[in-house]
């Protein structure tokens, strides 16, 4: 397995040179903002999307639809970790080294990565948080995803990555953020619920203003577990 996309006629690689060459092209400055925004400020970005999506869902007018959203908000990190946990057999197993250990010429933007290369850890990070915060508020998760697209493009601009071991990083983000958000949420949604009844803990899950508009958090039926919840996550 250590051998895959070693030849050069391979599409994998062709497509690497292609988008690493625009790092040759381009000033040494960009190549630094590059680099950064690939190894720490899309994941920054997706922090701050993740608190603008827990802002919106403790804004809304029903209280069911709010700890439904905070629970799947809540699923977004525990995904992305369960997703890195499933990656370590799997590049235990596949042992395909950095693409430039195994092909000349490339530009890396960042040192020290010495692990295997399948599948990437931020692509796979990436999309199942994208993924699980989709989950929770459908529009602001769609922006998620975009970022872990633009991840996925920057692992390969950088140099560190072949382009199937982005591909393989969003596959395995989503699978697990989709896959378990059943049985996550089914575990999530009480724990939240009994959040939102709580006096210390009711702010997490609503805001003040959306608390004066709605029945007493007391009188709350625990809502079914469910994805995100369509036009009313648009209009959050």
């Amino acid at each position: 397995m250590a051998g895959l996309a070693s030849d050069g006629s391979n599409p994998d690689v062709g497509l690497l040179y292609d988008i690493n060459g625009l790092a040759k092209d381009a000033p040494p400055w960009f190549d630094r903002v590059m680099g950064f925004v690939g190894e720490y400020g899309i994941m920054l970005g997706l922090v701050l999307v993740a608190l603008w999506c827990w802002a919106s869902v403790r804004r809304r007018g029903n209280l069911a639809d709010s700890v439904s959203g905070l629970a799947g908000l809540v699923w977004a990190p525990l995904a992305a970790g369960v997703a890195l946990l499933v990656n370590i057999p799997i590049r235990g197993f596949v042992e395909r080294p950095r693409p430039f250990k195994d092909h000349q010429g490339l530009e890396v933007l960042v040192d020290g990565k010495t692990d295997f290369s399948f599948v990437s850890d931020h692509a796979t990070m990436a999309m199942a948080i994208g993924v699980g915060l989709f989950v929770a508020h459908r529009k602001l998760g769609l922006a998620a995803i975009g970022l872990a697209f633009a991840e996925g493009f920057c692992r390969v601009y950088m140099g560190v990555h072949y382009p199937t071991d982005v591909i393989g990083g969003f596959a395995l983000g989503t699978a697990v953020a989709l896959l378990l958000a059943p049985l996550a949420l089914a575990l999530l949604t009480p724990v939240v619920s009994a959040v939102a009844r709580s006096k210390r803990g009711a702010r997490l899950v609503r805001s003040r203003r959306a608390a004066e508009r709605s029945p007493r958090p007391e009188a709350l039926d625990l809502p079914e577990p469910r994805l995100g919840s369509g036009e009313s996550d648009l209009a959050a």
